[in-house]
Parts: C-alpha cells; structure tokens; sequence
C-alpha cells in the first residue's frame, strides 16, 4: 500500500518536515511525513471501516479516506503532537462524510428521478442483509447520536475520544450514546 503523497517509484525520497522555528526562537516540529506515511499504512484499514459506517459505498468510503490523508499531509505542520495524528485524521474522515453526505443529499433534491432503495437480488445473502438493516437503522438516528455510536462501538473510542473528535463535552456524547442506543433496539426490532 502506497501513501497517496508517497514518491515512491519517482526516485525521490519523501521528504521529512524539518523542526522550524517560533517567533521566540523555540524549534517546533510538526508530524513528519515518515509519521504520517507509517500511521497511513497502520490505519488505512480502520478508518475506511469509519467511513464505511457514515457512508454507504465502498468508492466514497475509499476517496474520504484519501482525501483526508492528503488534507492532514498538507496540514502535517499545525499538529505538532504526533501522538495526536490519528485524531486528528478521524475528525477529518467524519468531517469529509458529512460533506459527502450533504452534496448528496443536495444532488437526490435536484434529481428528477429518485435512487432506488432496494439492493440488488444478487446482494441478498443473509449477513448481508443484517447489516443493511443494521446500516438502515443507523440512518434512521439522529446525526449526532449516528457519530457518537459509529465512533464509540465501530471505531473503538473511549467516551473522551468521541468528545474531543466531535467536539462535544462528555454528558453529551453519553446522553447521545444512550439514546442511540435505545432507539437502534427499537429500530431493530420493529418488522416494519
């Protein structure tokens, strides 16, 4: 797997961001590019299966995926902890979802024709249709609660990581959580 910023097969080497200096004097270093081509190959997968969650087909999941790497490349500098990359690259997936999802819904608005809903008879293996009701469900929450649950079950945050990602206090993402919780069970069992 090739970092979309890498070189590689170009004869350049990727260039490591030099510690530069504050207006004090003081040398700050951002996230390197080694950091970050190394946080890429170990998180790729994970975050594809975020996106995945917020989003519905494989070819968005993969293009906000990338193009989230490629924002946090050209960023690297302005996070000066590397620890916190990782971070800072699942607020820039749920950012670029929510993006996906409000030119989608602006393009279905300005469509004559509507997307049919229905998945293909080939699809209907029953796993799969688990998680198309699990995914229907999810849909059907509130937006918030839908982050707070993606966040916390499918990409394995604590509480005080969902807070700090979606930039809401922790009684927040806790309240969310739970109602989300409730109305899923509800959404779930409910034949209709």
């Amino acid at each position: 797997m090739i970092a979309p910023w890498s070189t590689a097969g170009t004869g350049q080497a990727g260039s490591v961001a030099a510690p530069r200096e504050s207006a004090d004097g003081e040398a700050q270093a951002g996230t390197t590019v080694d950091h970050l081509t190394e946080t890429y190959q170990a998180h790729y997968r994970s975050l594809l299966g975020l996106a995945a969650l917020l989003l519905d087909d494989t070819a968005s999941c993969e293009d906000v995926v990338q193009e989230a790497f490629i924002r946090v490349h050209s960023a690297r500098k302005r996070v000066r902890d590397p620890q916190k990359t990782l971070a800072y690259l699942r607020q820039t997936v749920v950012n670029l979802s929510r993006s996906t999802l409000r030119r989608r819904i602006l393009g279905m608005k300005l469509l004559s024709k509507p997307m049919p809903d229905m998945a293909s008879a080939e699809e209907g293996a029953y796993d799969r249709i688990e998680r198309d009701e699990l995914k229907k469900a999810l849909r059907g929450l509130q937006r918030r609660q839908r982050e707070v649950l993606v966040l916390r079950y499918f990409a394995d945050m604590t509480e005080s990581q969902v807070a700090e990602v979606l930039g809401l206090s922790l009684g927040s993402v806790k309240a969310y959580g739970s109602r989300g919780i409730a109305a899923l069970r509800v959404a779930m069992e409910d034949p209709s």
